[in-house]
Formats: C-alpha cells, structure tokens, sequence
C-alpha cells in the first residue's frame, strides 16, 4: 500500500526532518516556489491567504524547486532570507526538492498522481512563453513551472491542481479554498 501524503519524509527549510502529519486535518496549499521567477510576487498573495485564512485551517506550504530554469539556485538559509526579508513570509517552508527532475520526490510523485491535470487559468500567455523558450514540460503530467499549486482536502486527499499562472486572488482558487475550508 502506497504511504498517505502525510507520511513521506520531508525536510525543512531550517534542515529539520518532517512530514505532512503535522498538518493533518488541516487544507493545503502546496506551492512549488522559486526566488527568481517572474511569478515570485506571488509570495505575498500566498503569504496573504495563510494569513487571512489561518484561523479556519488553511496552511500554505512552499517547496523550493529549482528544476525550472533554474530559478531557485540558494541555499536554505538563502531562500528563507529573501523569503522574510521580501515578502514577509511566514507560512511553512520546507528544503529544496526535485520534481520534474530525477528522481522526483516522492512527495509530488503522490500529488501528481492524484490530479494528473492543472485547472488552467484562462490565459495561454505562460504556456506559449514556456513553448517559444523551449521550456514545456517533457510530459503531459508534468508540474509546468514554478508555483504549481495543489489543493488539498482536510482528509489528505488532493482536490485539485492549478497552474503556475493562476495566481492566489484567482475567483476559482479562492473558491476551491473555500469549498475545502468548509468541510469539517
């Protein structure tokens, strides 16, 4: 039987081991983040959402990747820096993972297994910019770039996966949110 989200081996940001179960019962966002993305700001909507919605069970967390055009070179401690120093961050980091390269981490082995597909965000801007770089994902499964999303449920399940470009204000997001939020 394959291990629950909550059971694989993680790290920290700070070099902590850790897994999910600390989270359990709680919905999540998870984040595959980069400090050098064009879509880094979107640290302070997701910094934003952890904080406005905490205190119903939301927990942002962010996995630094640096497996799309190598955007996220640091180290930990660098990463944690420019994390709190630009955008305030205080929702749960955790250490650098592979998940497009090999081997893929185990953690978005399971995500993606779970939502095969990203909800798109209405525009085709990213994905034909991706494509003129010669940048797309080599499979069609593939997380596309940085700051994929994964929603999921109070129960561990995963409910759903937005692409990079669906930003933390986007009405479908926030309602997905919402709708995870509710069930108790």
């Amino acid at each position: 039987m394959a291990p629950s989200l909550y059971d694989i081996s993680l790290q920290r940001l700070n070099g902590e081991a850790a897994t999910l179960a600390e989270h359990a019962g709680q919905v999540l966002l998870i984040v595959n983040v980069a400090s050098k993305c064009g879509l880094t700001p979107q640290y302070a909507g997701l910094e934003q959402l952890h904080a406005n919605h905490a205190d119903q069970g939301l927990r942002v967390l962010g996995f630094p990747c640096n497996d799309f055009g190598a955007q996220e070179p640091g180290t930990e401690a660098e990463i944690q820096d420019f994390c709190q120093s630009n955008y305030g961050v205080h929702f749960p980091m955790y250490g650098k993972l592979s998940i497009n390269s090999e081997p893929r981490h185990p953690l978005y082995a399971h995500l993606i297994a779970a939502q095969p597909k990203a909800k798109a965000s209405g525009s085709d801007k990213l994905h034909s910019t991706l494509a003129q770089h010669g940048l797309l994902p080599k499979h069609e499964t593939d997380v596309m770039w940085n700051f994929e999303k994964f929603l999921i449920g109070r129960d561990g399940h995963v409910l759903a996966r937005y692409a990079p470009d669906v930003t933390p204000d986007n009405p479908a997001l926030r309602a997905g949110i919402e709708a995870a939020l509710a069930v108790r």
